[in-house]
């Protein structure tokens, strides 16, 4: 088995902390806003992608078993990776909204999820370290 990278979920989780930090400076530009949201579609990608691997490659669990988002999440948290597999399924809800098509009526909403994810993309940061 072969190390797991965590070094591209850790970044992309410390980008959006920092895209966070910028928007509480300048709250009136909405091209920061635009940019967390960004930061939030590449970091909620990453969760996904990353758990999936450590799904395998240290639970032995079978692509098979794990067909959907939901399933990824589903199986995150048998093994403890995640508390609220259903938290994530708004969080992966919320990036499917915004990142298919950009509507400035929803951003605000994807932004409010996005501060919900980060404090989740933390703690599974932390729990993907103490596994693989």
């Amino acid at each position: 088995m072969s190390k797991i990278q965590l070094d591209s979920l850790g970044k992309a989780i410390a980008a959006l902390e920092t895209g966070f930090a910028e928007q509480a400076a300048y709250p009136e530009l909405l091209t920061i806003r635009d940019g967390v949201i960004q930061r939030f579609e590449i970091s909620m990608d990453l969760s996904w992608k990353t758990t999936m691997r450590v799904l395998r490659e240290v639970y032995g669990v079978q692509s098979s078993n794990v067909l959907t988002k939901k399933d990824i999440f589903r199986q995150a948290a048998k093994y403890q990776l995640l508390d609220d597999p259903k938290a994530w399924f708004a969080h992966y809800e919320a990036r499917n909204d915004t990142s298919h098509i950009y509507d400035s009526d929803i951003a605000p909403q994807t932004f409010a999820r996005a501060r919900l994810f980060l404090a989740d993309a933390r703690l599974l940061l932390q729990r993907l370290k103490d596994v693989a």
